[in-house]
């Protein structure tokens, strides 16, 4: 189900700026705020069944995001020669899907 909405929100009709993959940027985060929200209420609610968390968290999220895309697409941007894109986006990645992370641990207190 996760690789199918990756596709589906591949199909956004989003250009890339100056080779710049937005969109998987955008999905990274999105998924990273997703697995940490999820992986919060599993913690918060004693009822949540662990089966279910681990199908989001791993099916769904991990299906969603990718990493390998991510990977390519910065060594294609190094490949053509656009070192500073491949910077801003490899840091960009990170930063930004980690405070996705904390956003969500902090609505779930």
């Amino acid at each position: 189900m996760g690789s199918v909405l990756r596709y589906l929100a591949g199909l956004i009709p989003v250009g890339a700026q100056g080779g710049f993959p937005i969109k998987t940027l955008c999905i990274n985060v999105i998924g990273s705020f997703f697995i940490a929200l999820i992986a919060a209420l599993a913690v918060k609610h004693t009822g949540f069944d662990p089966r279910l968390s681990l199908m989001l968290r791993v099916g769904l999220c991990g299906g969603f995001t990718t990493f390998s895309t991510f990977a390519y697409e910065s060594a294609e941007l190094i490949k053509g020669g656009h070192w500073a894109a491949a910077l801003c986006y490899a840091l960009a990645s990170v930063v930004l899907s980690v405070l996705a992370v904390f956003a969500a641990q902090m609505i779930t207190k």
